[in-house]
């Protein structure tokens, strides 16, 4: 017997019961990887655009099945307006330096 053992009393085992993963599911992707998700033809009309254009395309991630943006990488001086569920500070502060906009959807 082992109840004079260091660590004998106390929780050992499960801490969570009925643990459902699906809750904690968050798929995610970072900036470098946006560009990528569009259609080469919308970057290259983006880049002839330029910066100083009044019109960004609107990529929306979670249609793609991801949730969460990071901030990961860097992203071209093109404007894009991104759509998701949750950004990272970094992801969000290197979008709007980029010329973009981030915004929320539920």
């Amino acid at each position: 017997m082992d109840k004079w053992h260091p660590g004998y009393f106390g929780k050992v085992g499960m801490r969570h019961f009925h643990l459902l993963k699906n809750r904690y599911h968050c798929p995610t992707v970072n900036i470098d990887k946006l560009w990528a998700m569009l259609p080469s033809e919308t970057y290259e009309a983006a880049k002839e655009a330029g910066e100083e254009s009044d019109k960004a395309p609107v990529l929306d991630v979670t249609k793609k099945g991801i949730f969460k943006v990071l901030g990961k990488g860097e992203l071209p001086k093109l404007p894009l307006i991104v759509k998701a569920k949750y950004f990272t500070k970094l992801a969000e502060k290197k979008i709007k330096l980029a010329g973009g906009a981030c915004l929320l959807t539920a």
